[in-house]
């Protein structure tokens, strides 16, 4: 397979904002929005099911070949280091992980049992190593009722869990406890969250993270191209959008990242925004991408 080119500074965000912010036809991006409740309070997980029902065929996502060089951590880890994938969806994510690292165990989750079904198949279907052993899902909206309690971490030992992972049935049922992750990966699943949630959710990541685990954080920057295309009505909060199907997108300012995760709990190792130029081949116009790469420790 050929290796993923990388590449994150193709221009210079502060640029970018002084572009954005000083033309008219932007300015709505940058008024204050105060949310209603009934819309901050909406249940999330369904717009997604529905989403990958719709996209079932698996060919609206590609694997993200560029983690392992963004995270390289994942693939130089202990072995039997325990990775947790929080909103896999049809497993673009999952699939590079197994594939570097044989020696590592991945529990993937989401909201949407839709996904669950896809990532399953996708998996299932790559020929990867041992992997019967070394890929657990189970369905999750963290946001709203957290984490299993199977997955807490137990400082007193991750206790003997092997015999209960090997049956299904008893990680469906939550009979088992791992004690912890080493890793948790948030690809492109936060911005999915009203605001008011994501404190309550990375907090819930921080409870399931072993001491001196490592977040692993990616997400819609500010002033991304995506962000720009949404017109006025789409607005539902201050950076939050609303898609037409009832999905959510919420544009990261570094400042906002780093007051989610350290009011958490969290150490920051890394956080910068990642900005990529990129060639529609439609129509031949060059686009500005603008992604948060972000890494953040438990203490020890």
């Amino acid at each position: 397979m050929k290796k993923a080119e990388y590449f994150s500074k193709d221009f210079e965000w502060d640029e970018l904002r002084v572009e954005v912010e000083n033309d008219p036809s932007f300015s709505y991006h940058l008024l204050p929005f105060q949310p209603s409740l009934s819309v901050a309070e909406e249940a999330e997980s369904q717009p997604w099911n529905d989403f990958h029902h719709r996209h079932s065929s698996g060919k609206f996502f590609k694997e993200r070949r560029y983690l392992l060089q963004e995270f390289p951590e994942l693939v130089s880890c202990e072995e039997n280091s325990r990775v947790l994938e929080v909103g896999c969806g049809n497993g673009s994510t999952v699939l590079p992980i197994l594939r570097g690292n044989e020696k590592v165990t991945v529990y993937a989750c989401d909201c949407s049992t839709e996904a669950l079904e896809r990532v399953k198949e996708t998996i299932y279907a790559s020929n990867i190593v041992s992997i019967e052993h070394r890929f657990h899902t189970f369905c999750c909206d963290f946001s709203t009722s957290g984490f299993p309690t199977w997955l807490t971490y137990n400082p007193y030992g991750r206790g003997n869990s092997e015999t209960c992972l090997n049956d299904s049935s008893s990680l469906k049922e939550s009979r088992c406890c791992i004690g912890g992750v080493d890793f948790v990966t948030l690809i492109f699943t936060l911005s999915a969250l009203s605001l008011q949630r994501m404190p309550k959710s990375i907090k819930e990541c921080f409870s399931v993270m072993r001491p001196g685990g490592l977040l692993l954080f990616r997400d819609y920057g500010l002033y991304d191209m995506s962000m720009l295309r949404f017109e006025m009505d789409k607005r539902v909060g201050f950076r939050e959008y609303m898609r037409s199907d009832g999905t959510r997108s919420y544009f990261f300012s570094l400042d906002t990242v780093r007051d989610l995760f350290m009011g958490a709990g969290f150490i920051e190792l890394e956080l910068e925004y990642c900005c990529v130029k990129s060639l529609n081949r439609r129509n031949g116009k060059s686009m500005r991408r603008v992604w948060v790469h972000g890494k953040f420790q438990k203490p020890v």
